[in-house]
């Protein structure tokens, strides 16, 4: 067992790699006849070591080696290995637009292959083909629905003698709440660059789409901007929530690791993340009960409504040294079995139909949003190009630390959301 170094030793730092189940060359050269190299985000790594296992026990010849990073740092990662011919044979991508990793950004310079002929292609849900999809063709397989809502520590929301909040008001009580017994309400962990969308996202999922369902079709055909819409009012609410207490202290110094520590001990009550992130939760902390609630916006109970879309998902490199190999793999990761020990593992909702799956009660919330048709799209799935979500991103911090105010940040991403 050795690990690989896909980074230069600078990045090392952000960066968490898997030990590989095989030593090979270095990744610029092709693959033994008989290995694969799989790359994918450090939050899933749990998940996608599980399918690994299964997958080696059906198929012992198999040599697979495997890398993990941060986010942020993995998506920069892998743009570079596509562009220079040394990226892995599987590799998790994200459905639809909006980042550098994402299936629109990465699929029309050929850098997937093309996966419409597998047997799986067919049966991905339909909410889900237009993010999995590029000009018809199917380049990935979603192994995930995600939501993005308060994940949120039992025992600490029954220490503040509250209820999960389910109207704006009573979130603003919720603060008040924990700051009298000198606990934070939301951690928010600012530091990590994804992290910031999160409040964001959930606020306008209600706010913005609650009042405009086809927000994102009509900022398509240009009757709708960013500015003058209610994304103002989600990041005035955001700020407000700042300003009253619901964070803690300095969350622009605060990374994502520290924001589930404060949760997984009790000193924050809650977290607003994606689902996926639960698991972690529960890793550093073993005996204790979480819940999860959706992040209301408005007095109206019935109004709110939850960021909800696929989540994580995998391809196969345009390149890859093993090509057939790569797509038995994907073929192995769509069996229904495969599907749900993934799930189950990530804390996450199955991307794609299995009987095998067995409901987290905790995101039980999730499910129930999902069946009642109350759920919207990830926003950055549906803008054009990675710029939007970018500008986003570090407009939400300058937010945060006073150095922007939501006018001068919406205008911005009008702005990236027209280049060409």
């Amino acid at each position: 067992m050795r690990t690989r170094r896909l980074l230069p030793a600078a990045a090392l730092a952000p960066l968490v790699l898997a030990s590989a189940c095989a030593a090979g060359p270095d990744a610029s050269q092709e693959n033994a006849p008989n290995s694969l190299k799989i790359a994918s985000v450090a939050t899933d790594r749990a998940s996608t070591e599980a399918v690994i296992e299964a997958f080696q026990k059906a198929n012992p010849d198999v040599e697979i080696e495997t890398s993990f990073a941060d986010t942020d740092q993995y998506q920069a990662t892998l743009r570079t290995q596509l562009s220079s011919g040394t990226a892995p044979d599987v590799f998790f991508a994200w459905p639809g637009n909006g980042n550098p990793g994402a299936v629109a950004s990465i699929a029309p310079d050929g850098y997937l292959a093309d996966l419409s002929d597998a047997s799986w292609a067919g049966k991905i849900p339909d909410g889900f083909r237009s993010v999995t999809q590029v000009d018809g063709k199917t380049y990935i397989l979603p192994m995930t629905a995600a939501g993005i809502g308060a994940l949120y520590n039992k025992e600490a929301m029954e220490a503040i003698g509250t209820e999960p909040p389910e109207t704006w008001s009573q979130v603003l009580d919720m603060c008040s709440a924990a700051q009298d017994e000198g606990k934070v309400a939301f951690a928010l962990g600012a530091q990590t660059p994804w992290v910031t969308q999160l409040v964001d996202y959930a606020l306008a999922a209600t706010l913005v789409y609650g009042e405009t369902p086809d927000f994102a079709e009509r900022m398509q055909q240009g009757d709708a901007t960013f500015t003058g819409s209610a994304w103002q009012t989600a990041m005035e609410q955001y700020l407000q929530m700042k300003e009253e207490g619901c964070f803690n202290e300095d969350p622009v110094g605060t990374s994502f690791e520290n924001s589930l520590q404060q949760v997984a001990t009790g000193d924050a009550v809650a977290v607003v993340q994606v689902t996926s992130s639960l698991n972690q939760l529960r890793s550093q902390a073993k005996d204790t009960e979480f819940g999860m609630f959706a992040l209301p916006a408005t007095d109206d109970p019935d109004e709110t409504l939850m960021p909800g879309a696929a989540g994580g998902a995998y391809g196969a490199n345009a390149e890859a040294a093993n090509p057939e190999l790569a797509e038995r793999f994907l073929d192995f990761m769509a069996k229904p079995e495969s599907v749900a020990l993934y799930a189950e593992t990530a804390g996450a909702l199955p991307g794609m139909p299995t009987d095998a799956y067995e409901l987290d009660p905790v995101l039980a919330p999730t499910q129930e949003f999902q069946d009642s048709g109350r759920t919207v799209p990830f926003m950055d799935q549906r803008w054009p190009n990675a710029e939007v979500q970018s500008v986003h991103l570090t407009g939400v911090q300058e937010l945060l630390t006073g150095q922007a105010n939501p006018n001068a940040v919406l205008a911005d991403m009008d702005d990236a959301y027209t280049e060409e």
